[in-house]
């Protein structure tokens, strides 16, 4: 506002002194004259310094002396009004410059809140020759069509995917002698793993060697070539028995897997310069990786590959060791290779999932599900919420149970096969009181 003012006063004071100027030369002249009513007009609004300076500037009215008198008048006036204008009507259009010091900012103390989910399924099979496989062949749409959406969102959604790679990626070795079924499959089958959101895997299990060294050497080139982190085997014993850290959430997550599945041992364990897995029937190295995980990461997930095939019953051992694992560091414990599903534990308030049976890994019809992991917190608290999604495979599919009488009675079998843990209507599992 105070901006067009002054280019106002500006205008009618150059006006001002040119009217004075035109006045004076027609007076020489004797010609119409400009009315002195409009040269005090001019002067009245706003122009009194132009048409005062006019006045003396060509020496034009200066023996009337009401123009004498008048202009200076008006003038003073004028500056009288704009001083009482500027200090109480366009004072609170003028910015005041602060003269208070700006607050100090207070720092933000990191509360270390976090907030993320992992989530595990069991075992799959993507063997060539295998049902599964052959169905997923003839599927339009690949592996979206073997898996319900339901359980395809779950899995992509999770801050961190983990599921048991049952077979090896190969196009080449030879079947283990001896050995009832071998699984492989082509290297380029790993891109179902993608699709389904898969972030790491574990391969301390019983069919990662089915075809010998080399095509265990071509499943690990294959799944670093997809830059999908592998557990529980390597190219020695040093990387068969290192933990894989991930990191969400400002948190680290240690993955560490081991197997004691085989009544008769045909999966190698890896040595100083062989390929293998990492072993569980003598619990010392596992036990070492994962006190070696718990002073590095901040949640340690135990993936042990055990039980007795196709019984819900639980093994001495399996409880055992469970809470071996659990002393030694590990914040859960998931198990898998019984190709059905286990019951729940609770131990020191830490949750064990003793096996997640199969996924996608025959034509069989079998219960099974999606162990999701809700981890959250912050410097002060940690909490883990283990949440079921429940599944049925049937006929080489998987299909998410969405019936509620369904899903509670799933939820009762589970509950009859656990040791202290009980499962809401929700799927939610807790620590029986």
């Amino acid at each position: 506002m105070l901006k067009y003012a002054a280019i106002y006063l500006i205008v009618m004071n150059v006006l001002g002194f040119i009217v004075m100027a035109i006045d004076k030369s027609k007076a020489k002249k004797e010609r119409w004259r400009i009315p002195e009513k409009t040269l005090f007009l001019f002067s009245l609004l706003g122009g009194s310094i132009g048409t005062w300076a006019g006045m003396y500037a060509f020496r034009h009215k200066t023996k009337h002396w009401y123009f004498v008198v008048g202009m200076p008048a008006i003038l003073i006036a004028q500056i009288a009004l704009g001083i009482y204008l500027k200090t109480n009507v366009f004072a609170s259009s003028i910015p005041e410059k602060s003269t208070k010091k700006a607050p100090v900012a207070e720092t933000k103390v990191d509360a270390g809140e976090y907030d993320f989910t992992l989530c595990f399924a069991g075992d799959i099979n993507l063997d060539e020759s295998w049902a599964t496989t052959q169905h997923l062949n003839s599927c339009p749409n690949g592996i979206n069509d073997c898996i319900s959406p339901e359980l395809m969102t779950t899995m992509q959604q999770a801050d961190i995917m983990w599921l048991n790679n049952e077979f090896t990626y190969s196009n080449g070795g030879t079947p283990k002698e001896g050995k009832a079924y071998t699984f492989k499959a082509d290297p380029s089958r790993v891109e179902n793993l993608k699709t389904m959101g898969v972030d790491i895997v574990g391969l301390a299990n019983n069919h990662v060697y089915d075809y010998g060294k080399d095509a265990m050497l071509d499943t690990f080139a294959t799944l670093e070539a997809a830059d999908i982190p592998y557990v529980g085997a390597g190219r020695n014993l040093s990387e068969a028995s290192s933990p894989v850290y991930m990191e969400v959430d400002g948190k680290t997550v240690a993955f560490v897997a081991a197997s004691r599945a085989e009544k008769i041992k045909m999966t190698p364990q890896a040595t100083d310069t062989e390929p293998g897995i990492l072993r569980c029937y003598d619990t010392e190295l596992f036990d070492n990786e994962i006190a070696e995980a718990d002073a590095k990461a901040d949640i340690v997930v135990a993936l042990p590959h055990w039980g007795t095939e196709y019984s819900t019953e639980l093994e001495q051992v399996q409880t055992s060791t469970a809470r071996e694992y659990i002393d030694a560091g590990a914040d859960v414990i998931i198990g898998a290779h019984t190709h059905c599903l286990q019951g729940f534990e609770y131990y020191k308030g830490v949750p064990i999932v003793y096996s997640l049976g199969n996924y996608w890994f025959n034509e069989k019809t079998l219960d099974t599900m999606l162990v999701t992991l809700h981890c959250y917190g912050n410097n002060d608290e940690s909490h883990m919420e283990v949440q079921l999604t429940p599944a049925l495979q049937k006929d080489c599919t998987t299909v998410f149970v969405s019936d509620p009488t369904a899903q509670r009675k799933l939820y009762d079998r589970l509950e009859s096969i656990s040791v202290n843990a009980e499962i809401d209507d929700e799927g939610k599992v807790v620590e029986k009181e």
